[in-house]
Parts: C-alpha cells; sequence; structure tokens
C-alpha cells in the first residue's frame, strides 16, 4: 500500500508590496511521501510571490501532467504554469503550450550544473522567467515548517520577510543569469 501524503495546515498573512496582493489565507498542503521539506515550502514562497485569486496548489507530485501550482482565470484559461525545483525543458515547453506564462522557482543541490545544462533551452522559450532561492535562506526556512503553521509574509524588492510565532526569516527571490 503507498504512504499517504502528510497533510499541513498554514495559516497565512501575506503583504506583498512588490505586486500589492494582501490577504489572509487557510492553506491545507499536501507533503508528498516523496517531498523535501524544502520543496513543500518553496511551493508556498511560489504562493506568496504569485498570489493572486484563483490561484491554486495542483496535485504536486502525484499528478506529473500538473505544475506545483497553476493560476487560472475564471473561464478555466490558464494565465500561469508555476514550477518548483528544476524542471526539464521539455516540461517548460509543455508549460508554454498549456498557458500564458511559465514561472519556475529553483533551489537545491545541482542548481548550478542544472541551469550550465538547461539554460539555453530554457531561455529560448519566450514564456518562461526562471528565479531561485539560496540554499542556506532555505534552510532557515525550513526550520519554520511545522504540521500545524500560522506564517506573516512580507515581501519587498523580492525579499519574503517570514515570520512565525518564534522566529524570523528573509529569504531573496533571485533571477537566474
Amino acid at each position: 500500500m503507498a504512504e499517504k501524503p502528510t497533510i499541513h495546515k498554514l495559516n497565512l498573512t501575506l503583504s506583498n508590496m512588490d505586486t500589492n496582493v494582501y490577504g489572509d489565507y487557510n492553506l491545507t498542503i499536501a507533503l508528498h511521501p516523496s517531498e523535501t521539506i524544502e520543496r513543500m515550502m518553496v511551493r508556498i514562497l511560489a504562493f506568496c510571490y504569485r498570489a493572486a485569486e484563483n490561484l491554486t496548489f495542483t496535485r504536486g507530485l502525484s499528478a506529473t501532467e500538473e505544475p506545483a501550482l497553476w493560476l487560472k482565470h475564471d473561464n478555466g484559461t490558464m494565465l500561469e504554469w508555476i514550477e518548483v525545483g528544476q524542471p526539464s525543458p521539455d516540461r517548460l515547453k509543455k508549460g508554454c503550450s498549456q498557458s500564458v506564462s511559465v514561472k519556475v522557482f529553483s533551489y537545491g543541490r545541482g542548481l548550478d550544473m542544472w541551469w550550465k545544462t538547461n539554460a539555453a533551452a530554457i531561455t529560448s522559450l519566450p514564456k518562461v522567467s526562471t528565479h531561485y532561492f539560496d540554499a542556506d535562506e532555505l534552510q532557515a526556512l525550513c526550520e519554520l515548517a511545522d504540521k500545524t503553521m500560522t506564517l506573516t509574509v512580507t515581501i519587498t524588492e523580492n525579499i519574503a520577510y517570514v515570520a512565525s510565532e518564534t522566529k524570523n526569516v528573509a529569504v531573496t527571490l533571485r533571477e537566474m543569469e
């Protein structure tokens, strides 16, 4: 029998001053058995950076045909295909064919090698924008992870200031170059 995902509950207060999005969100996030806490926290950051009405988490790792998040118009048109990690250029092409734009939030070991190997193919895709998070900053963010979380996230100038009841961390969204 397959392992079931671990369910995390997040009470999120978001102030994204870069996009003028403010709100309180009660999110349920399923952590797939093969998913790391780091990946889950990057999905949360992606949500914060791209927050908009109709932005939703998908079935994630258990649905290979879906991105980590997507933003759909009320009429069903996919506006943004949002990936986390180090997706292949073919996966990003698929996202380009199905949405208006593709956003990538990269992180993790091998990031430099992934970018070196795939940069030409990815940058040739006109709808794709690729960003990354620093490993040390993400490690500090992962310390805030719990099955029940209350986080306040303030984003300004591409820096997410994340506060829990016990700790504050800053995580900068950087462009891949």
